[in-house]
């Protein structure tokens, strides 16, 4: 969280884009003290989400740059569609083929988080305190044709996301989607959460096996992001996590539908910023099914099904 007008610059994910966007249009939408800016040029992603006060903006989201060039990996959230996270080596099998994916980053052999935050969405429909972006997917290494769709609604008590996908293909498609919201961190930052396990990863941070939850990682209690590292999947979320800061004597609840079950949490060392990710499967959803995963949240989009869900985010003082 911040004060005032500083924007904080954060250091990505470990990712990056060969196409930075340089003044793309920034929608704004407002009601009461809340305030959330889109952009739906880059990715679809939100670029601040903050609350005005008698002494300042305070940022729930960790903000994009305020001017200049940014990659979607600088923005506070981004859309996760239509799959979140990995898949190992792009390559996954599906009702007898062999899905075959392109590198969609420099440095990693894997394909990553999917379409949406690496394209351009078109705004449907804006109000006041309210925004519709669209992206449509058009077949290729992708073998599906899909719409996904991002309805933001702003209001005093806090910010409304539902993210929607329709397959419009022929035949079913496989489906993981979610949000990737970036928060600031502070010494005392403390996250909770309602988990019951999570699948332990190898050196590319792909799952290897499902176990309860380590000790060392008491989400469903409390844990400070800044005392552990972590980029891990956590399963039997129960929908509810809250994020909080002594130091600003605030707090944020997040609150998911059951579509999202699943947590992502990436808690890198000596960060400004840590990603507590709301998403429907596990990572590496698809070949984890294949080879017989249960409980992986890997959905199957049936032709024309459409599925959707909700996230809220509600701040507060404490």
């Amino acid at each position: 969280m911040r004060m005032g007008n500083d924007p904080i610059r954060g250091h990505g994910d470990g990712m990056s884009n060969p196409d930075p966007i340089d003044g793309a249009e920034r929608v704004v939408l407002a009601r009461g003290s809340t305030r959330v800016e889109v952009c739906p040029a880059l990715g679809g992603t939100v670029t601040r989400f903050c609350t005005e006060t008698p002494v300042g903006f305070v940022d729930w989201f960790r903000s994009a740059p305020e001017t200049g060039p940014f990659l979607p990996t600088e923005a506070a959230c981004f859309p996760l569609v239509p799959f979140s996270n990995r898949i190992r080596d792009g390559r996954f099998p599906f009702q007898g083929r062999l899905i075959s994916l392109p590198r969609n980053h420099p440095t990693i052999m894997h394909a990553l988080h999917g379409h949406g935050w690496r394209v351009s969405w078109r705004l449907d429909v804006q109000s006041a305190s309210s925004a519709t972006l669209r992206y449509d997917h058009a077949p290729g290494a992708w073998p599906w044709r899909y719409r996904a769709e991002q309805h933001f609604s702003v209001g005093d008590g806090g910010l409304e996301i539902t993210l929607g996908v329709t397959n419009l293909g022929s035949g079913a498609m496989p489906l993981s989607f979610g949000l990737h919201p970036y928060f600031p961190r502070t010494p005392l930052t403390r996250l909770q959460a309602q988990v019951s396990g999570v699948w332990l990863t190898d050196a590319d941070v792909l799952p290897l096996r499902h176990a309860l939850v380590p000790a060392a990682w008491p989400i469903s209690t409390g844990i400070n992001p800044s005392a552990v590292s972590l980029d891990h999947g956590f399963t039997g979320f129960a929908g509810r996590a809250v994020i909080s800061w002594p130091e600003r004597q605030a707090r944020l609840t997040v609150e998911a539908g059951p579509a999202f079950a699943h947590l992502s949490v990436y808690a890198p060392p000596n960060a400004t910023f840590f990603c507590v990710e709301p998403v429907s499967a596990a990572t590496d959803a698809a070949n984890l099914a294949a080879q017989g995963a249960t409980a992986t949240g890997l959905r199957i989009l049936g032709e024309g099904e459409s599925v959707s869900e909700t996230v809220r985010f509600i701040p507060e003082p404490i």
